[in-house]
């Protein structure tokens, strides 16, 4: 489901028509509480390069907005509350506000964050505009170039992604993140951590290091396999595992993190183990018993671990907040499914 989205939302084509608002932006407020309240100078004005060209920031900004995936957990987990986030449809439940998004914005304290309108995946540049923001960090998104272009008129400096729309590595939002902030040193910090909580978790299981496993999706029209360089497949990697040879056999080339497997090979999908989220328990009991994909040896013999539930699911894609988040339950389900592989 998530993949799916995902793939849409890069093809989304906006036409921004703020550009006269350009004269309303461009105020600095006071910053929110943080943990560290006087951000470092040191290494400004930095100049930031990314798919439309360079972004300069003469000093650390103060009012944060975020835009796309993972850019919020990282400016939170530096313990600073933005001034504006994208609303999370998939995943936030009545208040558009993913979980552990939720409990970090009530950690930092301060103001909450206004929830700019993300159901279209458009970027709206009078409500970003009317949050007296001073920087947009949205290094993970769908940004166009209109949506650029009239934010940069408007007088708002923006971190747009690197090299291509959906593409940022996770640990590189984290890093990016924490040089706008001024806060490199905190950011690495923060990286460690998740390191060692995953590091633990190989450590503490030592049945995962060399067990192959397949991270599967499937849909009424298709079956999809995520490849070794999706961030999903990665974290499964840390915790000791290793892709199936069979997974980039299989591999059609068609996308760069996913291939779709055609039926008649199906039964070549070997994985020892084979992990996969779904949005409700019905669709896991379709996925465990459809006579499609009970074709795959790991999902007849029920070596399957699942999170369930579009809270979940959307934590899949780590972020430096999720993935601690979701951590404790993939090891759970893991455990589980090595062992019924094993046995």
């Amino acid at each position: 489901m998530f993949r799916h989205t995902r793939k849409a939302v890069a093809l989304v084509g906006v036409a921004v028509a703020a550009l006269a608002l350009a004269g309303c932006a461009g105020q600095t407020g006071a910053a929110a509480p943080s943990a560290s309240d006087a951000a470092q100078t040191e290494g400004f004005p930095l100049t930031i390069t990314h798919m439309y060209g360079q972004t300069t920031l003469d000093a650390p900004p103060q009012r944060i907005a975020t835009w796309g995936w993972g850019a919020t957990d990282a400016v939170l987990a530096l313990g600073i509350q933005p001034v504006a986030i994208p609303s999370a449809e998939y995943g936030g439940g009545d208040d558009l506000i993913v979980p552990w998004v939720k409990t970090a914005i009530d950690e930092v304290g301060g103001e909450a964050p206004v929830l700019l309108d993300n159901s279209t995946y458009e970027l709206s540049v009078e409500e970003l505009l009317a949050t007296d923001a001073d920087v947009l960090i949205a290094p993970y998104s769908g940004l166009t170039q209109d949506e650029y272009d009239a934010v940069t008129a408007a007088g708002i400096p923006v971190i747009a992604p690197e090299k291509a729309l959906w593409s940022t590595p996770w640990r590189d939002v984290v890093t990016i993140t924490g040089e706008v902030l001024g806060r490199e040193t905190d950011a690495a910090t923060v990286l460690d951590g998740i390191d060692k909580e995953v590091s633990d978790a190989a450590a503490a299981n030592p049945e995962f290091a060399g067990t192959t496993v397949a991270f599967v999706t499937a849909t009424p029209d298709e079956v999809d396999v995520y490849l070794p360089v999706d961030a999903r497949v990665e974290i499964l990697e840390d915790l000791g595992f290793v892709s199936a040879p069979s997974v980039t056999e299989l591999d059609t080339g068609a996308s760069t993190f996913y291939t779709a497997i055609s039926p008649e090979n199906l039964d070549k999908l070997d994985a020892q183990v084979v992990f996969t989220f779904v949005q409700s328990e019905d669709e896991l009991q379709t996925f465990l018993t459809s006579e499609r994909t009970r074709l795959i040896p790991a999902i007849a013999k029920g070596a399957v671990g699942a999170v369930v539930g579009t809270e979940d699911a959307s934590a899949v894609s780590p972020t430096a907040l999720s993935l601690p988040y979701i951590l404790p339950k993939f090891v759970e389900q893991l455990q589980t499914a090595t062992a019924t592989a094993k046995s």
